[in-house]
């Protein structure tokens, strides 16, 4: 992927991603923001884009589709070099989240194991799609696996273990899905 970090893949420790600069807005260096985190961009924030602490000056848009002009971007080219880059913050400064939430950031690296603890593979990625995210399971010797981020696939997590259980038979996948298909 062109532009600097992905969500979660080479995001400095301690920091995490809340959007990534998309077109340029208008003239004035402002841009538009896509993949944005919901409440964690503010008027007056700090956010490290390409390794440089910027303050948002002026935030308009919507929740879904931000548009922010950014300290030191003063014009559409400057705001073009920009493109693909994640806006990062200190996890310090982000709202909290309740017990039972995380940040999809936190979900890369853990360890996937089938619902009987067999080991399916690593989390590489989380992947925003229109409907969910899907976490991007790397699986040596074998095609990675997407799996939507909802329940039915991903029914225990463990954060604190480090591990997330998949329903490989839900996912059509494994000995599971081929009992299942054969009506055993």
């Amino acid at each position: 992927m062109a532009g600097g970090p992905r969500p979660g893949g080479d995001t400095p420790p301690g920091t995490i991603s809340i959007g990534r600069v998309g077109r340029a807005h208008g003239l004035d260096g402002a841009v538009r923001i896509t993949r944005p985190r919901a409440g964690a961009l503010a008027l007056g924030g700090v956010v490290v884009v390409d390794g440089v602490e910027r303050e948002v000056l002026r935030l308009a848009g919507t929740a879904d589709a931000p548009i922010v002009h950014l300290d030191g971007i003063d014009g559409r080219d400057a705001a073009e070099a920009l493109r693909g880059r994640d806006l990062l913050v200190p996890r310090t400064e982000l709202p909290p989240l309740d017990e039972d939430e995380f940040w999809p950031d936190d979900l890369v690296g853990l360890r996937a194991v089938a619902l009987d603890g067999t080991p399916v593979g690593v989390v590489a990625e989380v992947v925003p799609l229109p409907s969910c995210d899907a976490l991007r399971v790397e699986r040596p010797g074998e095609p990675e696996l997407l799996v939507p981020l909802v329940r039915d696939a991903v029914p225990r997590l463990d954060l604190d273990a480090g591990t997330l259980h998949v329903d490989l038979a839900f996912m059509g996948e494994g000995d599971a899905a081929a009992a299942d298909a054969s009506g055993a």
